[in-house]
């Protein structure tokens, strides 16, 4: 029969085992002490610089889009290196771990390209400001009135009353052309009438509907002047300046108060004309 080794607990010098778990236990309640402490100051510390950052760019009236998502990114870039410290003062090695989320931020960075583009381009138009809400503009080969402006999409109504979404990406790598950026503009018309017609008449009759408008501005003063001698026309350029708010109004109304009045003065708008010569051939 096998002789059974039995453990001698007895031989164990129990004073020294327990006085090891103590010292051990007392020095992670310090570390973890500390750690907490670490935590919260620096919790407090990265809110105060967070708050610190929003008065300031409050006082110098930055939007608000861009406030929110700067002062978010200060305090989490600073809670992070406070987690990071926290964790390191408990003795865990914080090398791998930092290499580890560098390496996870790497592998989303990559996957999120396209929306990280259109972030950056969200950034730069809060910046830079090239339109706001209520603009009209023409972005990414679309027309409209710019409803809202967000980090990653820009939301356009567009005249008939349709939503189109753009992302940012886009709009900044294209021309913005901004109609609203301006309190005034200059609506750009032709009117041809018939070379049997008196030029000086045509002149005086637009001038008069000109002036008769109080929307169109006197300043810059309307251009009326005869701009090209046409196959079937003599066209006269009509260029008035209004409030960017009466453009589309002046320009429909003013079409239609030329057609009215030329019609009372018996001047003519042309219709092309092309002469056809018939030879007769001789057997």
């Amino acid at each position: 029969m096998s002789e059974t080794n039995v453990l001698d607990v007895s031989s164990y010098d129990w004073n020294s085992v327990l006085e090891t778990v103590k010292t051990t236990g007392a020095v992670f309640a310090i570390d973890a002490a500390i750690a907490i402490v670490i935590f919260i100051v620096g919790k407090i510390i990265a809110r105060v610089i967070s708050n610190g950052i929003r008065k300031l760019m409050r006082s110098q009236e930055v939007d608000k889009i861009l406030e929110s998502f700067v002062c978010n990114l200060a305090y989490w870039a600073l809670m992070t290196f406070v987690i990071i410290a926290a964790i390191n003062q408990l003795g865990v090695e914080t090398t791998s771990l930092i290499a580890i989320m560098g390496a996870a931020g790497l592998a989303v960075g990559l996957a999120l390209q396209g929306s990280l583009s259109n972030f950056a381009a969200g950034v730069l138009i809060v910046m830079f400001r090239p339109y706001k809400v209520g603009d009209f503009v023409e972005a990414a080969g679309i027309s409209g009135v710019v409803v809202q402006v967000q980090i990653l999409t820009t939301v356009l109504r567009t005249g008939d009353n349709k939503q189109i979404v753009v992302p940012n990406g886009q709009i900044m790598d294209s021309i913005i052309t901004n109609y609203s950026a301006n309190d005034t503009r200059r609506v750009d018309m032709v009117v041809g009438v018939s070379y049997d017609d008196n030029i000086d008449k045509v002149r005086a009759t637009i001038k008069s509907l000109v002036d008769a408008d109080s929307r169109i501005l006197k300043d810059p003063e309307c251009l009326i002047a005869v701009s090209e001698l046409a196959d079937s026309s003599v066209n006269f350029t009509v260029r008035p300046w209004v409030k960017t708010a009466n453009y589309w109004a002046v320009m429909f109304e003013l079409t239609e108060a030329i057609k009215k009045r030329f019609d009372q003065e018996g001047i003519s708008f042309p219709f092309p004309q092309q002469d056809v010569h018939l030879y007769e051939q001789k057997s």
